[in-house]
């Protein structure tokens, strides 16, 4: 028998062994490290919201300490689950404030990864059928094993491929959901939501839309791709997370009465989990009133995003996508891992990705740019790597 320990050696000597790190929050783009300060480059706070002192002080502030509403809205626990005593006024004023936005009913969860494990179990059962991008996220797939839905991948925004495979096997079942991301979150590219829109259609199926790198950043009121391509109407099930952009922790979803009725009753991730503290739904909500006119910050990403792409792309750097998500394919994670040292010796945080994140072969650095960030500092990045790159493969 194979021990734990072998096969953590394994991975190990594979460049894959995982381990936990402290780091030390100093604001800003910068993070600390064995007590040097590097540019972070690997965070999503895609605003910067979640490392602005400014904003955090102006949170509290609102706060009174011997108020009586100091622990409906800044209690640390609720010490139970929404079902039970865990429901909060503050928890329905969020939900109230997203349906605004939204123009929907939303519901709330405790993270992208409970709602994307309580969601699809919950709505499908064995005579359904879940069609899925190949490269969604870990948290979609484990919620495709939870359930007793039929699972069917289609290649990588291959809608040629999702249109053959509803054609071979839609009729066989009562129900049928498509599912995607709308920012594939390690490739940085996005899903064809049109094309999306006009299969749920054709075949009469559900459409899941996972929109954890969208919120904030993409749309006019960073409501995420949807709302900037113009169907959120059209998404029956958009879960949205408060754990990128929005600096917390905690998700949501947005879907019709219905379906927000049937998942607080048959939801296990809703339903068996204490409930996320009034000072997170406080935060969460004073967030979300600020999202939509934080336009500058959105704009300002998005022109960084192109310009530090092409500056890859000229170098040859292989690269892809077209968002604030910036990967550079390196290939083995060995060798990723050897470069992200040399880059933080370099001053910049940048941690390798390899699989099971991503396929084997195609170990990355992920580079996730936020609005933090200046022109300046990452302006000689792409030469960097290019000159470790052509060095490693000389040496």
């Amino acid at each position: 028998m194979i021990s734990y320990r072998q096969t953590l050696d394994r991975l190990d000597d594979a460049g894959m062994l995982r381990r936990l790190r402290p780091y030390g929050r100093s604001g800003g783009a910068l993070i600390e490290d064995g007590g040097r300060a590097l540019l972070n480059l690997s965070s999503n706070d895609y605003l910067g919201i979640a490392s602005d002192s400014a904003l955090l002080k102006a949170f509290y502030e609102t706060m009174d300490i011997n108020g009586p509403s100091l622990l409906e809205h800044f209690a640390l626990g609720t010490a139970s689950s929404r079902l039970l005593t865990g429901d909060t006024a503050v928890a329905h004023r969020l939900e109230t404030h997203l349906a605004g936005l939204y123009g929907r009913p939303a519901l709330l969860f405790n993270s992208g990864y409970h709602a994307n494990i309580g969601i699809l179990p919950a709505l499908l059962g064995k005579n359904d059928l879940i069609v899925s991008d190949k490269l969604n996220h870990a948290s979609l797939h484990d919620g495709l094993r939870v359930g007793r839905a039929a699972c069917k991948r289609f290649n990588h925004r291959d809608y040629e491929h999702l249109r053959r495979l509803l054609e071979r096997d839609r009729q066989r079942y009562q129900r049928a959901v498509i599912v995607s991301e709308s920012i594939f979150s390690m490739d940085g590219d996005c899903a064809d939501l049109a094309r999306l829109v006009a299969l749920k259609r054709e075949f009469d199926c559900l459409l899941y839309i996972d929109e954890a790198h969208g919120v904030g950043v993409r749309g006019e009121l960073g409501l995420g791709l949807a709302e900037e391509e113009g169907v959120l109407a059209e998404v029956d099930l958009l879960v949205g997370t408060f754990g990128k952009a929005c600096g917390s922790v905690g998700a949501f979803l947005i879907c019709s009465e219905d379906l927000r009725d049937y998942l607080i009753n048959h939801s296990r991730s809703l339903i068996f989990t204490t409930a996320l503290p009034p000072v997170v739904l406080s935060w969460n909500l004073f967030v979300m009133q600020r999202i939509p006119a934080m336009i500058e910050q959105r704009c300002r990403l998005r022109v960084l995003s192109d310009r530090f792409r092409a500056a890859l792309l000229e170098r040859r750097l292989p690269t892809a996508g077209s968002t604030n998500i910036v990967p550079v394919i390196i290939g083995s994670a060995e060798q990723t891992v050897a470069g992200a040292g040399h880059l933080r010796e370099q001053g910049f945080l940048v941690l390798p990705v390899r699989p099971p994140t991503v396929p084997q072969g195609t170990s990355r650095f992920r580079l996730s740019l936020t609005a933090e960030l200046h022109w300046q500092q990452i302006e000689s990045l792409p030469g960097l790597i290019g000159d470790w790159l052509a060095g490693s493969r000389t040496s």
